[in-house]
């Protein structure tokens, strides 16, 4: 069985501990087995690349490093502020579905 996590692949996210702290971006994908998540322009780190086929230049390249979902909350998609999430069965399609703790309303 797999796990259920608050946050989802298309998110959009707030940091809250780290260098990133207070940013804000969508998450790109997400690890279930560590916890963990890439999100758009958050936790930026330096990768030394060897010159290859695609990229003949080869040096430093920024890009996204992942972030534990601890140190992740969703953004509610009306306000654009931070919310809790919570789970309850949906009554129409009897399945479970995400709501915002902050405003009670469905998320997706």
């Amino acid at each position: 069985m797999s796990t259920k996590l608050h946050i989802k692949k298309g998110d959009t996210v707030k940091v809250l501990a780290g260098d990133s702290k207070g940013s804000e971006g969508k998450v790109l994908s997400v690890d279930k087995v560590k916890n963990r998540a890439f999100v758009e322009g958050v936790n930026m780190v330096s990768k030394h690349t060897k010159p290859t086929a695609q990229n003949s230049e080869g040096g430093i390249v920024k890009q996204e490093a992942s972030v534990h979902l601890s140190n992740l909350m969703l953004v509610e998609p009306g306000t654009g502020k931070p919310t809790r999430v919570g789970r309850k069965l949906d009554d129409k399609t009897q399945k479970l579905v995400r709501f915002s703790r902050k405003s009670g309303e469905v998320i997706k």
